[in-house]
Parts: structure tokens; sequence; C-alpha cells
């Protein structure tokens, strides 16, 4: 949308990596049965800028799991509406870690 982007029509990096941290978010609750938070990404690189009224897609792998912890990789493509070429626009891998109801650290798969 308009409000998402700067004053060339392009989408905002923020806006972008939101939808990429809550796309895995709903991965690592899926892959460790309960709450995941957050808890760093690596770097992004921006290949190509997102237009305002661009169809953006979010592809989530998880590349490593640990005792409490996933790594996530994914990422972001985008297409013209009216088009059907895609091209990748951003990748990051996204580290999460399974919480109980305390906030704390719990082993993935105890809900």
């Amino acid at each position: 949308m308009p409000a998402d982007a700067n004053a060339y029509g392009d989408i905002f990096g923020g806006w972008l990596m939101s939808q990429m941290d809550m796309a895995a978010g709903l991965v690592a609750a899926r892959y460790s049965k309960g709450r995941a938070v957050t808890v760093a990404m690596d770097g992004m690189q921006f290949h190509a800028p997102v237009a305002v009224g661009d169809e953006v897609s979010v592809f989530c792998d998880i590349v490593r799991v640990g005792r409490t912890s996933m790594t996530i990789a994914v990422e972001a493509w985008r297409r013209d509406r009216h088009q059907e070429e895609q091209c990748r626009v951003t990748q990051a891998q996204f580290v999460f870690v399974a919480v109980d109801e305390q906030k704390r650290p719990r082993v993935i798969g105890e809900g």
C-alpha cells in the first residue's frame, strides 16, 4: 500500500522484513508446537525493489533445529500484478527460540 512506500513508490525494507518475520514465525510455531520468538536475523541484501501494487510471496525452509532453537531460511519474491515473471528480492535467515508461558526457552515440541 502507498503508506508502506517511500516517495518513489518502493516498499520500505522494514515492511518486507516484517512480512518475512511473520512467515518464519508461523513456521517456527507450527514446528515447535507452541510459541516461538525471533532472537536473531542475519543481514538482508535487497536484490530488487518492490513497488506499490506488486504481489509479494514469502517462502520458508527450516535449515537447522537445535534443542530450543530453529534457524529458518526465508526468501521474498515479487511479481508485477499483470505479469507472470517473478523476481527474488531478498533473503535472510531468522533464528527462533521456542518459549513457554513464562517466556523462558523450552525444548522444541514441548508445548
